[in-house]
């Protein structure tokens, strides 16, 4: 068994390794259409199983032929479960929401409530038809005690087990040729003894794949490294190894540099609306160097200094800003909230990210 190095697509799209999935949760990226990320070389975004569920609803995504048909989407598309809501909409809130072994109770208003199985998650993602699939997991939140992080484990194992048992059924059912990769959710938060007993369960029932679960910042604002090493060193050879929610560049290069194959975030886009964007620290697109400690920096167009300011924002960027704009120009759209800025924004940064992975590639385990 040798460890992957492209990653292939159902309709037979193969992309080497490794990739960055901007969120697209609702099968959108804010201010822009599909074809402006496609325009960034962007090779694959992801969409979020439990929103797509409450709006538009899964048949209506049925009846246009799938998720990728519905998006107008020629690439990759992957799908999370719907495990980061059971953090961000339930044990961060402390709502009327709440877990079981069974599975997951949302209540999204005093008169929304959904819920969300193990096998239904599987359910939608299949029907969803997306290139890769993961289980529900139950995230361990960041300040969980130890017994705490041992029944956010123990659950994640058994709702995998589950999942793992309607994903053959499906597959089965639909006898399919091409499946979809299946990755399980390694949970366990800052306690290594946890993180290893619910990575060897999972490797046991078997999967194509490891995520990094939980939140992976410790309490000092830093990307783990320890618990990401844990992870892939007790992952089977052929398994990809998938940052869920990893983003910020430094740690997406230390990831991939010990084995790390995938990652999705927020933060590119996020930040492009939040007026930060990421700028190379090279003079050209060929200078770009990310073995250099600080082979980036933010650029925030507010600045005083940029009003009469004609240079690109970046010189090592071939996006539409960096090509057409000045920053004087730039700075002008956001100072009078023209939609445009926004747009220019989210390219650019999703053009950083995917100039990002093309050297990743190029420079492999660095």
């Amino acid at each position: 068994m040798t460890p992957p190095t492209h990653f292939n697509t159902q309709d037979k799209l193969r992309f080497k390794l490794p990739l960055f999935f901007p969120d697209a949760t609702a099968a959108s990226i804010k201010s822009l259409d599909m074809s402006d990320v496609a325009n960034t070389k962007t090779k694959g975004v992801l969409v979020n199983t439990l929103h797509l569920k409450v709006n538009p609803g899964i048949q209506t995504i049925n009846k246009a032929g799938g998720i990728k048909k519905f998006m107008n989407w020629q690439e990759a598309v992957i799908s999370d479960s719907g495990g980061f809501q059971i953090m961000s909409l339930i044990k961060s809130r402390g709502s009327l929401s709440k877990v079981t072994d069974d599975g997951v109770v949302f209540q999204l208003s005093k008169k929304q409530e959904v819920r969300l199985t193990p096998e239904e998650s599987i359910r939608i993602q299949m029907d969803l038809g997306t290139d890769l699939v993961v289980v529900l997991d139950d995230f361990t939140p960041p300040n969980a005690k130890k017994s705490e992080a041992e029944d956010s484990v123990i659950r994640t194992i058994l709702w995998a087990k589950k999942s793992k048992i309607e994903f053959e059924r499906i597959c089965s059912r639909k006898k399919l040729i091409k499946k979809p990769y299946l990755i399980a959710v390694v949970q366990g938060g800052k306690f290594k003894d946890l993180r290893e007993y619910c990575a060897k369960k999972l490797s046991e029932i078997g999967f194509d794949g490891f995520g990094y679960g939980g939140w992976p910042l410790d309490k000092n604002g830093s990307f783990d490294k320890e618990i990401a090493l844990t992870i892939k060193k007790l992952a089977p050879e052929n398994y990809l190894l998938y940052g869920l929610g990893i983003g910020r560049p430094e740690d997406i290069v230390f990831c991939t540099s010990i084995g790390y194959h995938i990652f999705d975030c927020v933060l590119p886009t996020r930040d492009a609306r939040h007026k930060r964007l990421y700028v190379f620290n090279a003079r050209n697109i060929n200078d770009i160097n990310i073995k250099e400690k600080n082979f980036y920096s933010y650029y925030n167009p507010d600045k005083k200094i940029y009003s009469d300011d004609f240079s690109p924002v970046s010189t090592a960027c071939d996006c539409p800003l960096c090509k057409n704009y000045s920053k004087a120009y730039f700075r002008h759209l956001w100072k009078t909230n023209e939609l445009s800025a926004m747009r220019l924004s989210t390219i650019h940064n999703l053009r950083f990210y995917s100039l990002l992975m093309e050297n990743l590639q190029k420079n492999g385990k660095m």
